[in-house]
């Protein structure tokens, strides 16, 4: 999951680098919302564990 939102954070960076401005905040918004869910999932594997003790 970490490596998707770090492919479409750099795939936004270089459109915007290269005036694709609609492509790059296309990107942008997925790696934004891959890195929620990333977090989310983090953080719903922490809780259970700390259940399971």
């Amino acid at each position: 999951m970490v490596k998707w939102t770090i492919i479409f954070l750099l795939l936004a960076i270089l459109a915007a680098m290269y005036g694709f401005g609609g492509l790059a905040e296309g990107a942008s918004e997925v790696a934004k919302a891959f890195c929620f869910i990333f977090l989310g999932m983090v953080i719903f594997s922490l809780f259970m564990n700390f259940k399971r003790i």
